[in-house]
């Protein structure tokens, strides 16, 4: 298992599950209005809240929700108080962390983001200090269960992907593709994936670790999932990338 597997299945309580939902809208809500600020509130011309879009489709947001999303960052002068910027540091077991902050407080998440780093065994550092160690690239996740591996490998490749890895889950007998694109080519292997008949679960650009650091240590392990979970609750995180590698057996040891 390499990085940090976002569509990795876990199970929680309704209420837990309600409580994720309502961060992810928030989060969502949030790109879209730095997306519309920087090139407007019309998708077909604006790549960035396409894939904001899809993201929010793909989570389940209600239509008219992402309408009134667009809809505020257009006529709101609230849309141009959100800030974005990275923070960067390192983890437990020396593993680079990257943050992608959305926020309108900037003093207010530097102090939250670095107490997160600081109460679990991390080092939030200077601009530039992990941020050569990632690729920026697009990423598409596809539900791939009961189809030929090499025959979607095929499409998505003819389509201009860069690389394409597969996961098994046991428990749920569903078999997850995981697709990588050169950014400007993301939308394109999207729709031949899907006119091809298969199930797009996610598309977005990310930050790639050029190199991983593997973890074979549980508590290491235990100290650098904790963080990264602390860190994506925090509203103000868009998303964390870090470059750790952890072998199954670590991960099932977790629980």
């Amino acid at each position: 298992m390499s990085g940090h597997s976002k569509w990795a299945t876990i199970k929680r309580k309704k209420s837990a599950i309600d409580s994720e939902r309502s961060k992810v809208f928030t989060k969502i809500a949030k790109e879209m209005q730095v997306a519309v600020r920087q090139g407007g509130p019309d998708p077909d011309g604006n790549f960035r809240l396409k894939l904001c879009i899809q993201k929010a489709k793909a989570a389940n947001m209600p239509a008219d929700n992402i309408r009134r999303c667009i809809d505020k960052a257009s006529g709101s002068a609230d849309a141009a108080a959100i800030e974005e910027f990275t923070y960067e540091g390192y983890g437990a077991g020396g593993v680079a962390v990257l943050c992608s902050i959305m926020t309108d407080n900037r003093n207010r998440v530097a102090s939250e983001v670095r107490y997160i780093f600081s109460r679990n065994n991390g080092n939030l550092g200077e601009t530039g200090c992990v941020g050569w160690m990632f690729s920026r690239k697009g990423e598409l996740v596809v539900d791939i269960t009961g189809k030929d591996e090499d025959e979607f490998m095929m499409v998505a490749l003819d389509a201009g992907a860069d690389d394409m890895t597969s996961e098994y889950d046991e428990e749920e007998e569903t078999t997850t593709a995981e697709v990588i694109t050169d950014p400007s080519v993301l939308l394109e292997v999207r729709t031949a994936i899907e006119q091809a008949g298969y199930e797009v679960k996610s598309g977005e650009i990310t930050m790639k670790p050029d190199n991983t650091v593997e973890i074979t240590d549980v508590e290491t392990a235990a100290k650098l999932m904790k963080l990264i979970d602390a860190l994506e609750d925090n509203d103000d995180v868009q998303a964390v990338y870090a470059n750790y590698d952890i072998p199954d057996h670590i991960m099932e040891q977790l629980g």
